[in-house]
């Protein structure tokens, strides 16, 4: 019977290698105000990979869609600079989702 601790141990190894790799995949964007008119923005995950086709909304100050898109195949959605308060979610799924202030986005 020496095999269950063996297989104990296996298994605290393979929930330890789970729990990390969950850690691993925290959700990063950052927006510019270009100076222009236009808004600019970048995402990504933490271990890496690529933020292209994540939802993205611009919503104003009553949270009422203003732009609906997707990150593009470098991770990025311009836009033009709404007038008044909004913010910008990056939405990559439950417990995965950012919001960004208009007014903490700037040149």
């Amino acid at each position: 019977m020496k095999r269950a601790p063996l297989i104990l141990a296996a298994s605290a190894f393979a929930l330890t290698l789970n729990a990390t790799s969950a850690l691993a995949h925290t959700p990063l964007i950052s927006c510019y105000d270009m100076g222009d008119g236009t808004v600019l923005c970048e995402g990504g995950f933490s271990d890496g990979s690529s933020a292209a086709g994540v939802a993205i909304r611009v919503l104003d100050a009553n949270d009422n869609v203003v732009l609906e898109g997707e990150m593009s195949e470098y991770s990025e959605f311009e836009f033009d600079k709404p007038n008044g308060d909004y913010k910008v979610v990056f939405d990559a799924g439950p417990g995965h989702d950012i919001e960004i202030a208009g007014s903490d986005i700037v040149e």
